[in-house]
């Protein structure tokens, strides 16, 4: 018996569904919108933590030493670096590989390279580059140094420290991301409530239609359950069709957007996290939509029945 109730509360719903033409399009288009606003937050914030993340594995600890710094110093600063629980390891560059590397970058810069050409000596200082264990770990060994080997000083082999510029950079970009996912959250929180408020509203114009059929039902002894069963399958079933829509509007977007996407942020693409995450935006799409469609049915349902 209670197999046989669940199959026509089933098909009742489904039943609503496609007899109610106009008034399912319109709750799955309001659904649409809010769905593709949950899944773009999705993707946008997956590529700006990506581009976060590799920003920050591209921090690290410069040490510039003075041109006239010895060996004898330069050795003595890194193996107090090495010796701090913090650092992961420390790399050396001399002199002469500093120039070779300031040449590559500059090898389409003639001006700058004939300028260095002219001069009588290697105007670079050696360099000493830091790798700390964790990025909230950068700040000790900054530290470290500023205290030990001050770069005011005159008799100090070191001429400059520059993480606290990186710093300031990785503080306001993480504030950015952060308020940006905010921001996100306070759309999807919005754009759900809308959804859930007008496809509410669908669900009561769907039952005022059925109202005749909802008071036999009644007549006969019908209980809440049964009566209010096929409502939220169609609720689920706006959900549901609104998600597929979503997920098939994103496959073009993301891919016209792919290229703009990869040059902004410097990760993947759009394209490329919609496809290789394709699984998890689905579920999260796919079971938002039930859950935003279900709610609205049962609330619907609950006003609607207490009033008659």
């Amino acid at each position: 018996m209670l197999w046989i109730n669940f199959k026509r509360v089933l098909k009742t719903g489904f039943i609503n569904f496609w007899r109610n033409g106009v008034v399912s399009l319109s709750a799955v288009l309001v659904m649409v919108i809010t769905l593709f606003v949950i899944g773009t937050i999705i993707i946008t914030s997956a590529l700006l933590t990506q581009s976060l993340e590799n920003i920050r594995n591209k921090v690290d600890v410069n040490v510039y030493f003075k041109t006239n710094a010895t060996e004898e110093d330069i050795d003595q600063v890194k193996k107090s670096l090495e010796n701090l629980p913090e650092v992961a390891f420390v790399e050396y560059i001399s002199k002469d590989q500093a120039l070779e590397d300031f040449r590559e970058r500059h090898k389409n810069d003639q001006k700058t390279l004939e300028a260095l050409d002219e001069l009588d000596t290697n105007p670079l200082g050696a360099v000493l580059n830091i790798k700390a264990k964790e990025t909230s770990q950068y700040e000790s060994v900054a530290t470290f140094l500023e205290e030990n080997y001050p770069t005011e000083l005159d008799s100090s082999a070191v001429d400059k420290v520059n993480y606290f510029q990186n710093k300031e950079t990785i503080e306001t970009l993480t504030s950015i991301i952060d308020a940006g996912e905010r921001l996100g959250a306070i759309l999807a929180i919005a754009f759900a409530i809308i959804s859930i408020v007008i496809t509410l509203n669908t669900i009561r114009l769907a039952m005022y239609i059925s109202r005749e059929e909802i008071s036999v039902m009644k007549l006969v002894g019908a209980g809440h359950s049964y009566i209010s069963g096929p409502f939220i399958v169609t609720g689920a079933m706006y959900g549901a069709v609104s998600a597929i829509v979503t997920l098939i509007l994103f496959y073009p977007i993301t891919y016209w957007l792919g290229p703009i996407t990869q040059k902004f942020f410097g990760t993947l693409s759009a394209f490329e996290y919609y496809l290789s995450s394709f699984g998890e935006i689905f579920l999260i799409i796919f079971f938002s939509g039930i859950l935003i469609g279900s709610i609205s049915s049962f609330l619907a349902i609950k006003r609607y029945l207490r009033a008659s």
